[in-house]
């Protein structure tokens, strides 16, 4: 037959307390630190992704233009001179 120590029971209940604060504490700081960097961020006035593709697009289709209307205006001073 085994017998329990009350020593030992003691001591597993410290170190099972023990393990549930530092998990509270670990979580803690992981939400002060998310919100430290989401303010940062926040101020900083990055973009969302959407954001940058969106412009990206527009000024993919603004260079486009552009070069189409310098053939045009190539084509048209060309038949000026003609």
């Amino acid at each position: 037959m085994q017998t329990r120590n009350k020593m030992f029971d003691d001591l597993s209940h410290l170190f099972t307390n023990a393990m549930g604060v530092a998990q509270g504490a670990k979580t803690e700081a992981e939400t002060a630190m998310r919100g430290l960097v989401d303010r940062w961020l926040a101020e900083r006035n990055f973009v969302t992704r959407e954001e940058f593709d969106a412009v990206r697009a527009m000024a993919q289709k603004a260079r486009e233009e552009n070069e189409a209307l310098k053939a045009r205006l190539a084509a048209l001073e060309a038949a000026a001179k003609a």
